[in-house]
């Protein structure tokens, strides 16, 4: 919908789903978004097919932000901008400063670049760098950071996850109470939005299993590091 900070699953170094590639919903079939179609990355409004490049376009849910006029308008004030930094001010930071007002990207905070938008193939890459590393004790440190990002993310989705199922329930009833007053169109509208609330349990419930895929291969591969850290320290 207009104004809507939108995202699509990107590959990095030839893993497939890695990064998220975000953009501002004009609501007109376009996307204003950091576009890397012509070499250098430019802040430019593009169409949808071009933005999503055929992969599925996800919705990046703000229960607070600016109207959707003033998240354009913001979007529109920095077009032919070409002062994209993957640190400073990447394709997030720019759409959540035109969403939020805040120049930010939770894919860096995340996995101490900083886990939430960084995917289950990526995160696999970072730990296999890290068990390969020189220094098993660091990337242990590392590992541990990363568990407790797992944690908080995994306790986040999972407050998400139970409030959508008691949003489900609630136009649930809301719909069979209008259906029984002869209220089609409430019935209606409460039945649209049932659905939305179900689909978004599904995604919650996607992000957990994903978490609780990622938090035993970390484990496992801590375990492997703090073997080779103790064999380090064994050694004459």
């Amino acid at each position: 919908m207009r104004g809507d900070q939108i995202y699509v699953m990107r590959p990095l170094f030839n893993l497939d789903g890695v990064y998220e590639h975000h953009g501002i919903d004009c609501g007109d079939g376009t996307v204003i978004h950091y576009s890397k179609a012509d070499g250098e990355p430019t802040i430019k409004r593009t169409t949808i097919a071009e933005f999503s490049q055929g992969n599925p376009i996800y919705v990046k849910q703000r229960p607070i932000s600016f109207v959707p006029d003033v998240v354009i308008e913001r979007a529109k004030s920095r077009l032919g901008e070409q002062n994209y930094d993957l640190m400073t001010n990447n394709c997030e930071h720019f759409a959540n400063w035109c969403k939020l007002g805040c120049n930010e990207s939770e894919q860096l905070q995340n996995y101490g670049l900083g886990t939430g938008g960084m995917s289950l193939g990526g995160a696999r890459r970072l730990m296999r760098e890290a068990t390969q590393a020189s220094d098993p004790v660091s990337a242990l440190q590392q590992f541990h950071h990363a568990l407790e990002n797992v944690a908080i993310a995994r306790n986040q989705y999972q407050t998400q996850l139970i409030a959508a199922q008691t949003e489900v329930d609630r136009w649930h009833r809301v719909a069979q109470l209008a259906l029984q007053q002869g209220k089609e169109p409430i019935a209606r509208a409460a039945l649209e939005r049932k659905v939305e609330a179900k689909r978004r349990a599904a995604e919650y419930q996607q992000q957990l299993d994903q978490l609780q895929q990622m938090e035993r291969e970390l484990q496992q591969n801590s375990r492997q590091l703090q073997e080779r850290a103790g064999l380090m320290v064994t050694q004459p």
